[in-house]
Parts: structure tokens; sequence; C-alpha cells
């Protein structure tokens, strides 16, 4: 395809303002890890100014009204994931978070003994999931599949009357397959077990419909595809129908029932609020709500429509153009089975993802044994910047690679 292909999917880009919001400049690389770390929306920006204005004037007294963000950011973050209000609480990190919601999901059914979770997924899904098994004398089962389809039929054949907990990706941050989580929902709960859905790599770039899939429990993080910088705190969603019934391990002071009595002991808030532990990360939170304000000018369905056009132009560029010189691809070809990134697979993925970093020309990320992951983003990546990213791969590979290039410690 030729290059002016792509520079007329920009003109009729719907979304095209959305760019002049972020902070990009004029030259440099081509950005393609928005799955990984979201660039920087001005509103974001000026939110974390706002944070420090308010701490340097307020002091102290600037807690009379940050101290019921982590649920009102919660509550405007459920919008976006289909969750009605009272279920979603953005607070810790989404390892903290899955621990919390993992250990309250397994010691709610007594008497089963099994986890189910994905060899593919994430590793900290995978770690949390493995501590609490040695912590409470569980068993966890690890499915091999990691195509969409194969995967769910492994979930319906491991399920029975020992299973607790089926926990996964909604999306998968390797391949960006993506799991139908309302059927996966449905056969556990014929089961008698809970799920407890991982939203890292789908939330604020593909369609999520928590309390319409039924889903029990999930958890996030804010800095992907909702923008709202390193390290931004993390999220999680408690199915209302569950909040009575499960108890989060991480007994702290926000998730008591009146935190300014300081009692004797602990006596869970109700609702959503017994989720939250220690204090709050409050600039965090406003950088949050300010990413999720640009989210909502633009709206999901509008970005869920580009994130497709673009997985499917890199999907072309990629059979045309790497296919020919030894890449695959390792997404799913099927527009409903895959996420918003796009995955190419070499034996050399590490030395030509490295090369491409350190000679300016595209910033993608590596993913073990053989993975370079491009994660366009919907609301500033633009359909020339895929082009030219793998024109720019094809160039390095065709002019041979250096097999042993430095290992920094980040990939």
């Amino acid at each position: 395809m030729p290059r002016a292909a792509a520079e007329s999917l920009d003109r009729g880009d719907p979304l095209a303002a959305a760019r002049e919001l972020f902070a990009i400049p004029d030259s440099g690389p081509v950005y393609l890890d928005g799955n990984s770390l979201g660039r920087p929306p001005g509103p974001v920006l000026a939110a974390i100014e706002e944070g420090v204005r308010q701490w340097r004037h307020e002091l102290v007294g600037g807690w009379q009204h940050w101290i019921d963000l982590p649920l009102a950011v919660g509550d405007r973050l459920g919008r976006l994931v289909g969750a009605a209000p009272g279920q979603v609480a953005v607070c810790d990190s989404t390892t903290v978070n899955l621990y919390k919601l993992a250990w309250a999901a397994v010691q709610s059914r007594p008497g089963r003994s099994s986890i189910v979770a994905s060899a593919s997924d994430f590793p900290t899904d995978r770690y949390v999931l493995e501590g609490i098994a040695a912590a409470l004398g569980k068993s966890l089962v690890l499915l091999d599949a990691s195509e969409p389809e194969e995967l769910e039929a492994e979930v319906a054949r491991s399920l029975d009357s020992t299973t607790a907990l089926v926990c996964l990706s909604h999306v998968n941050y390797r391949s960006g397959g993506r799991l139908d989580m309302g059927s996966v929902t449905a056969l556990a709960h014929q089961a008698g077990a809970l799920v407890l859905c991982d939203l890292s790599h789908s939330a604020g770039a593909v369609p999520v419909d928590l309390d319409g899939w039924d889903v029990d429990l999930a958890a996030g993080c804010t800095y992907k595809y909702l923008n709202s910088g390193p390290g931004a705190p993390g999220y999680l969603y408690v199915n209302r129908r569950l909040q009575d019934d499960l108890h989060q391990p991480i007994w702290g002071w926000f998730g008591q029932a009146d935190q300014f009595e300081m009692g004797p002991s602990y006596r869970p808030a109700p609702g959503i609020g017994s989720a939250l532990t220690g204090t709050p990360p409050v600039i965090g939170l406003m950088a949050v709500d300010a990413s999720l304000g640009v989210i909502e000018r633009f709206g999901i369905s509008a970005m869920w429509k580009k994130s497709q056009r673009l997985t499917d132009l890199l999907i072309e560029l990629v059979d045309g153009r790497l296919a020919p010189l030894g890449a695959g691809l390792a997404t799913p070809r099927a527009p409903g089975r895959r996420g918003a990134h796009v995955s190419v697979s070499h034996p050399l993925a590490w030395p030509w993802c490295r090369t491409l970093i350190d000679r300016g020309l595209v910033v993608g990320d590596f993913r073990q044994p053989d993975v370079i992951r491009l994660g366009p983003a919907p609301l500033y990546t633009r359909f020339v910047d895929c082009y030219d990213a793998v024109e720019a791969m094809a160039g390095v590979l065709a002019d041979g690679l250096d097999e042993s290039p430095r290992r920094p410690r980040v990939t």
C-alpha cells in the first residue's frame, strides 16, 4: 500500500483533533507503546499542576475535598467499563487490587480448592495467584492455551465443583487476543465459581461491559490507554451483589466505617468503600480524573472504531512488508478476537526491537520469547504513524541485525 493511502485515512479520521491535546514532539521516533505507557494529555498535566497548587496553598485542609476522590473518580471510571455507580474504586496498584480481590473471592468459597488462570497471562496476575494458593493451601491450575477460542474451551473443561475462582485477562498482554468475558463468566457461574477480570490492556481502547457480562470482580491500571501517567493508581470493581459477602484482607483506615473515630477494632465501610485501604494518592487521582475527561470528550465507541482500523492497517502492513522478511503475526486476525495492539513475532525480535529504539525509529516493546508489541493509541496515533513504523521495521530487518545488542533492565 502507498503511504498516500495512510495519509488519506488520517484526513478522514474523526478523532484527528484529539492528537492536539497530547504533548507530542515535532520529531522523534514513532511511538507505538501506548499499550504500555500512554502519552501525556495536556489536561492531565494541568491536573497534576493543580494538585501541586492545592497542596501548596491548602495543606491538610485539602483533605476536606480530597477524601472522596477514590470513589468519585471510581464512579466516573465505572461509566467507561460498564459499571453502575458504587462498584468501582480507584486505589492502590493493579497488583495490590488483584491480591485483595482474589483473596476475598477464594475465601468466600470454603470447601473449594482450586484457582483457574492462564499460563500466558501477565506475570503479576500469575504471581499473585501463586502466592494466594500457597498461603491458603489451594491449587493453581494454569491453562496452556493462548488463542482466545482455545483458552475458553480449556476453561470450560477445567471447571468443576472444586473451582473457587477463574482469573483471566480480557485482552492478553502479549498476543492481544481478546476473550468473550460474558461467556467465560456464564460458564464459571454454572460451576459455582467467581470470575476476576484483568482490564489492564482493554480499558480505554476496547469496549468493556462489566455489569452486562455479570463479572464478579475486576481490576486494572490507568497508565496505558487511560494516559494517567507512570505509576498512576489502579482501580478495582466489585459487583454490587457481592459487596456484603466479600471481605478483602488488607484492613486499612480508609476502608473503616468511620475512619476518624479511630476505634479499637476494624468495621468495614459499607459497599465499595470497604475495598479501600490506606491514604490515597491525591495527585494521581486528579490525573486519572482528568484523563477520563479526555476520553469522555471523544467517546469509547469512536475510539474503538479507530483502534480496529489501526490494527487492521498494521496487520495488512505486517503481511505485506514484514512477512516476506521472516516475521509473523502473533495476534488473532479476527477483529472480534483481538484488542487494540498487534504483536509481531521473529526469532530475533529482541535485537530487532532494540535496534529500532536505539536508532530513534520506532518505540514498541519486546516480550519474551520472540514478540514485538505495537500499541497504537486511538486518541493520538495516526495511520501514517503505523505505515512509517512498519517501513522502518522492514528496513532494519532487511539490513540485518546484531544478534546480541545490550540488554537494559526495561524491555
